[in-house]
């Protein structure tokens, strides 16, 4: 699945933990697995919770000293600036519903820069990773954002969490259509769409206020893979910021501009 050399000890650590995880989700997809709701409503299963597990395991056991935020855990604390943001299994409701976009996402920060990320879909087989200044990958084979003007473009927007984001989400899923991009979608993973966005699969991904273990891995294969990331208002982009626009770069400046027109409409 991956050639591990030439990578360094934590991207080594990452993919094993990755591949690992992945096969607990291959094993719980499909199944009769009972889902339940977290306060936010939003679903959580027995797979997100082992998928956990298993990556804490295999981090801690090589970098005891590292720090680890996990979307079920939370803030295992160890007062390192090495911390590593997971998300186990990215994709849930798709998950639980039989559906096989979804994936382990899991990322290395240190000092709020990204190092190191990795996004994993065991249905797909699909392993991108980066590790930062060394370009992005997938099964070992390097990747390129695409080429494509907005003509032939497929986008997505992923919801934050207030009213007013879902609210700006709406429109901008009814106004970009027909205003000039070709396609939009909503896969239900932000890792994974990242992570099309960096092998050149999606043009762009909308950000709108996830967590940092949503998008971590997948803005820095994004990056590594030559693609432009800024604030919705078209201004530089720095992690842990959670609402931008990760493109090809080929017409991100008209995406910013119709984000800017839709917040003015919305007051917002």
């Amino acid at each position: 699945m991956a050639n591990m050399e030439n990578k360094s000890p934590e991207l080594k650590v990452a993919i094993e933990a990755a591949l690992e995880a992945g096969k607990i989700l291959e094993k719980y997809f499909e199944t009769e697995i009972l889902r339940e709701f977290k306060e936010d409503d939003s679903p959580v299963t027995l797979a997100d919770r082992e998928s956990e597990d298993i990556i804490k395991k295999i981090i801690l056991e090589n970098f005891p000293t590292h720090s680890i935020l996990g979307e079920e855990t939370g803030m295992t604390q160890n007062g390192s600036e090495y911390i590593w943001h997971v998300d186990p299994l990215d994709g849930t409701r798709n998950f639980a519903n039989g559906i096989p976009i979804f994936g382990v996402s899991i990322a290395l920060v240190v000092n709020n820069e990204v190092i190191i990320g990795v996004v994993y879909n065991p249905i797909c087989r699909s392993l991108s990773y980066a590790e930062k200044g060394k370009g992005a990958y997938q099964n070992d084979i390097k990747t390129l954002v695409s080429k494509d003007d907005a003509d032939h473009a497929i986008v997505t927007v992923d919801p934050g969490k207030k009213e007013e984001d879902k609210k700006l989400r709406r429109e901008l899923q009814y106004i970009l259509p027909s205003a000039f991009v070709r396609s939009m979608r909503d896969l239900g993973s932000t890792a994974v769409e990242l992570a099309y966005v960096a092998r050149g699969g999606l043009e762009a991904n909308i950000q709108l206020g996830l967590s940092t273990y949503d998008f971590a891995a997948g803005v820095l294969l994004v990056e590594e893979a030559g693609g432009k990331i800024t604030t919705l208002e078209g201004n530089p982009w720095k992690f842990p910021e959670s609402k931008f626009v990760a493109s090809n770069g080929v017409f991100h400046d008209r995406i910013i501009e119709e984000i800017k027109k839709q917040k003015e409409k919305l007051k917002i």
